[in-house]
């Protein structure tokens, strides 16, 4: 999966603009520019999608930017972190057994699981292949 997901930008009355996520609920944020409110974009669907992600919860599917939609991807860690996620739950597959898949304590592999935590892209990488996932990065379309 594609972690790029559509925003729609609302002009304010009195200047600046709000972000909303049609598939993310909870992922809002503002700017006094376009640019900046979609900078913060960003971290506002990177917050969301964390949270979900450390509750356990699904990661929404993004839907397609058309129109006055938006792409705005996540940083290519926090997807292959993401898609790590997807795949666990998707497979039942629990952090302790992960950790055992990968000769890693619990503590690490907590941490290759947070979106928040820095991790090297080759651990996170490596994670992927455990658990059938290979990565590969490539541009979003604007």
């Amino acid at each position: 999966m594609r972690y790029a997901y559509p925003c729609i930008l609302h002009p304010e009355a009195g200047g600046g603009f709000h972000v909303t996520f049609p598939d993310v609920p909870g992922a809002l944020t503002a700017g006094a520019t376009e640019a900046e409110a979609l900078e913060l974009a960003e971290d506002a669907l990177v917050a969301i999608l964390a949270a979900r992600a450390r509750r356990g919860l699904d990661i929404p599917v993004p839907g397609e930017a058309t129109g006055e939609r938006r792409l705005v991807p996540v940083p290519p860690v926090v997807a292959a972190k993401l898609a790590l996620h997807d795949a666990m739950r998707a497979q039942g597959l629990t952090e302790a057994a992960l950790a055992g898949r990968l000769g890693l304590g619990a503590e690490a592999v907590r941490e290759l699981l947070d979106p928040d935590h820095r991790s090297p892209p080759s651990e996170v990488a490596r994670a992927g292949d455990a658990v059938g996932r290979g990565l590969i990065a490539e541009d979003a379309p604007a």
